[in-house]
């Protein structure tokens, strides 16, 4: 589904986005990124994890159905009832066409017409997920589907990523996620897998998957994929407040959901500086530290602390560690790259990656020069897989500008233009590349 950009108030609820715009595709956009994962949640657990793509084309359509009606009849005064209702109604329709037995589905069409216009879980146990969109993490996150199909398909069906915002997360095709998408909800169709939510420490081993889907999430917020918008700020909201979710939950008080955590509140911190007043992109290195948000600093340093304790240690602690040291220099000068170069010494060592290479390469040429940082990326392994990804280009570019090879840099920011496809990242290396053309 495509929807045109729109920009949402911080913030912003889908009433007051309603009573302050006239514009409907606006509030519709602002649902197909905050209720998506609800309303699949909710469809899902009424049709069962067999019906998935059922439940995916009912959202879809409903949402197709609130911009068409909205934009001839006005926004209604409850749009998430009116969207949820809409959805329902649609479930219900489509089951009718369904050939099922004729006592379960008048059964099921009973159950949906008897449900609230917006369902919400309700449960009596500390130890059952109440949240329907983090419900659905788990139900994705089933140890029978392989680690990489459980996070495409939560990022699917959960956060309405669409799938070229997944290939990119994933460095690979549309092609391949659309084929894998396919594969995982066969599997689950044929093998009629278990989906209902296990309580306690049973849920503990789906616990990885989730943490993957909720850090990607935050990812394509913290740094959109494509569009006109930098950050998309309610991506990063509903993946702070999932994780703040999951880590007050008993199977997810683990240290490895803390350091998630504290990972989201110490890179939203740096959110207010990330642009200057014209858009650019700022870089860490030019941003106004005092603008940064301290409460969330440390919020974000309480739960590094939680994280901490006991032995473990994952990527999200070595990665929420680096943000720590970046969050409490006082000025770019008295950063300790040191010390961030041994955290992703460690997480190259822990979760291998071409991009955890690339950012040790910048942390390489912090500490001991351009040229060593151009070394480095010559050395990375599996170089090729970041070859169609525009940050590679544009490192090497800043790298040859600051040895002063003004030619080279050109070359790499030009490269590294036609690959980017956020505005205000085009706007950044366009100036570079100008910078750099006038001083050949």
């Amino acid at each position: 589904m495509t929807l045109p950009n729109a920009e949402v108030p911080k913030d912003a609820s889908p009433n007051a986005i309603a009573s302050s715009s006239s514009q409907p595709a606006r509030l519709v956009e602002h649902f197909f990124r905050h209720e998506t994962g609800r309303l699949h949640g909710a469809l899902i657990r009424l049709l069962g994890v067999h019906n998935l793509s059922l439940a995916e084309d009912m959202a879809q359509e409903a949402l197709l159905r609130a911009l068409r009606t909205w934009s001839m009849g006005g926004i209604p005064a409850n749009p998430s009832a009116w969207i949820t209702q809409v959805a329902m109604n649609l479930a219900r329709d489509a089951l009718r066409h369904q050939r099922m037995s004729g006592g379960k589905e008048s059964a099921i069409i009973t159950h949906l017409e008897l449900t609230a216009p917006t369902p919400v879980l309700a449960v009596g146990s500390d130890h059952e997920i109440r949240d329907d969109a983090l419900r659905l993490l788990f139900v994705c996150c089933h140890p029978s589907v392989a680690p990489d199909a459980q996070v495409v398909l939560a990022l699917k069906v959960l956060c309405g990523f669409n799938t070229g915002e997944i290939a990119r997360a994933f460095l690979t095709n549309e092609a391949a996620i659309e084929k894998q998408l396919t594969r995982t909800k066969q599997r689950i169709q044929n093998a009629g897998l278990g989906f209902d939510l296990p309580e306690g420490e049973n849920l503990a081993p789906r616990l990885d998957g989730v943490l993957a889907a909720l850090y990607l999430l935050f990812n394509e917020g913290y740094k959109a994929s494509a569009g006109e918008r930098l950050i998309r700020e309610d991506l990063c909201r509903e993946a702070i407040r999932l994780t703040a979710l999951l880590a007050a939950h008993p199977v997810g008080q683990t240290p490895r959901s803390h350091a998630l955590l504290s990972l989201m509140l110490l890179t939203s911190a740096r959110f207010p500086t990330r642009l200057d007043e014209q858009g650019d992109l700022l870089r860490l290195d030019d941003q106004d530290r005092s603008k940064w948000d301290q409460s969330l600093i440390e919020r974000g340093l309480v739960h590094l602390v939680a994280a901490a304790r006991g032995h473990e240690l994952t990527e999200y602690h070595l990665q929420a560690g680096i943000a720590a040291i970046h969050c409490t220099a006082a000025n770019s000068a008295s950063t300790d790259w040191a010390r961030i170069l041994r955290h992703y010494d460690e997480l190259h060592r822990l979760k291998p990656s071409p991009i955890v290479a690339l950012n040790r390469a910048v942390a390489v040429a912090h500490l001991h020069g351009p040229r060593a940082g151009l070394d480095a990326i010559a050395a990375i392994p599996q170089r090729d897989r970041l070859e169609s990804h525009y940050l590679l280009h544009a490192v090497v570019g800043e790298l040859h500008w600051r040895l002063k090879d003004h030619r080279a840099a050109a070359e790499s920011f030009r490269r590294a233009l036609q690959l980017a496809q956020v505005g205000p990242e085009q706007l950044h290396l366009s100036r570079m590349l100008e910078r750099s053309s006038g001083r050949n």
